[in-house]
C-alpha cells in the first residue's frame, strides 16, 4: 500500500484500519527493488464476513483421479462464494481483491515467475477470518479463464480448509514433506468446481515448522508449479502471532495478504505480525468484517435491478 499521509494517531480501529499502511516501505529501504512501470498504486480491499454456523459435511477421503463433490448449499450456508451463482456483493468485493493481487503477480513476474503464483493468506491473530478469506480467495480465482488454483492448507495446528469445503481430511502437505516417497500430487484432491484443487494440511506432526522450514519445501512448491503453468497456489497459514509456520512460508512466496479484522484487530498487533513477515517483500491488507451504513455500501443489488425506462 502506497498511501503515505499523515495519519492522526486517534480515532477507531476501522478509521485507521480502512486507511492503508506503507507497511513495505521499512522493507523496501533495506531490500530496495527496482521500480516497477505502469504499476497503479494498490487501493484498500474490503470484505464483509457474515456470520454463519459451521456445520462441516464430510465425504470420503478422496484419491488421485478422483473428484471431490463441493455442496453448494453448503458453501451458501456458511456464508462462501457459489460459483455460477449470480454475481452479489461478496463476488464483487473478492473480484477487487484478486484483482489487485493479480496485479501485483504481474510486476513480480520478471523478476521470479514462480514466486509470482504463490500468495500467503493470514491474520495477526485467531478468528480474524484468514480461512473464510483464503477459501473465497480460491473459489473467486479459480473463475479467472486461464488459472488453475490450488488451496493449500498451511495451517496445521488447527486445519479447517478441507472442513469449509465439506471434504474429509486425508494425506497432504506434512506427509510430502516427511516422507520424500509421497508424492505431493498424490495429495492434491481435485474439486467438481472448475479450476480448484485442494492440498489438505496432512497428518499432524510436533516439528511442522522444521519440516516447512527445510530446503524439501522449496523443492515441493516448485514441483507444483512445474506441473501446470497455470497454476496459483494460495497457502492458508496459521496466524502469525500465534504460530511460527507464517513466518516460514512468507519466504516462499511472492505476496502476502495480512487479513485485519476491523472491530477486533489492534494496530500493535498488526504492526507486529507485518515484522515477522520479513521473508516477503509485497504485503496488502484485506479490511474484513466491515460494517456498513445502510446506502453507503459499494455493491449489493446491481446485477439484480432492470434498467431504468
Amino acid at each position: 500500500m502506497n498511501d503515505l499521509t499523515p495519519r492522526k494517531t486517534g480515532g477507531s480501529l476501522i478509521e485507521r484500519a480502512a486507511k492503508v499502511y506503507d507497511f513495505n516501505a521499512e522493507l523496501r529501504a533495506r531490500n530496495p527493488l527496482p521500480p516497477v512501470d505502469d504499476a497503479p498504486a494498490p487501493v484498500p480491499l474490503k470484505v464483509v464476513e457474515p456470520v454463519v454456523a459451521e456445520t462441516p459435511v464430510f465425504t470420503p477421503p478422496a484419491v488421485r483421479g478422483a473428484v471431490a463433490v463441493i455442496d453448494r448449499a453448503m458453501l451458501a450456508a456458511k456464508g462462501l462464494l457459489v460459483p455460477d451463482a449470480p454475481v452479489g456483493a461478496l463476488a464483487e468485493e473478492f473480484r477487487l481483491v484478486k484483482r489487485q493481487l493479480m496485479v501485483t503477480a504481474r510486476s513480480l513476474r520478471a523478476a521470479d515467475a514462480d514466486k509470482s503464483r504463490t500468495i500467503l493468506v493470514c491474520s495477526a491473530k485467531p478468528n480474524d477470518g484468514k480461512t473464510y478469506c483464503a477459501v473465497n480467495l480460491a473459489i473467486s480465482m479459480a473463475a479467472e479463464r486461464e488459472v488453475e488454483v490450488i488451496l493449500v492448507d498451511a495451517d496445521f495446528a488447527k486445519p479447517d480448509v478441507m472442513a469449509r469445503l465439506g471434504i474429509a481430511e486425508s494425506m497432504g502437505l506434512l506427509d510430502a514433506l516427511a516422507d520424500p516417497a509421497v508424492d505431493i500430487e498424490d495429495c492434491v484432491v481435485r474439486t467438481d468446481i472448475a479450476q480448484l484443487s485442494v492440498l489438505p494440511a496432512g497428518t499432524k506432526s510436533h516439528n511442522d515448522t522444521e519440516l516447512l522450514g527445510s530446503a524439501r519445501t522449496a523443492k515441493l512448491i516448485a514441483r507444483l508449479l512445474a506441473a501446470d503453468p497455470r497454476r496459483v497456489l494460495i497457502f492458508d497459514s496459521p496466524p502469525v502471532l500465534a504460530a511460527s509456520p507464517a513466518a516460514v512460508l512468507a519466504h516462499h512466496v511472492g505476496q502476502t495478504v495480512m487479513v485485519v479484522r476491523a472491530d477486533r484487530t489492534v494496530e500493535s498487533d498488526l504492526r507486529e505480525a507485518v515484522a515477522l513477515l520479513d521473508g516477503c517483500e509485497e504485503i496488502q491488507l484485506l479490511l474484513n468484517a466491515v460494517s456498513y451504513a445502510p446506502g453507503g455500501r459499494r455493491f449489493g443489488s446491481y446485477y439484480g435491478q432492470e434498467e431504468s425506462k
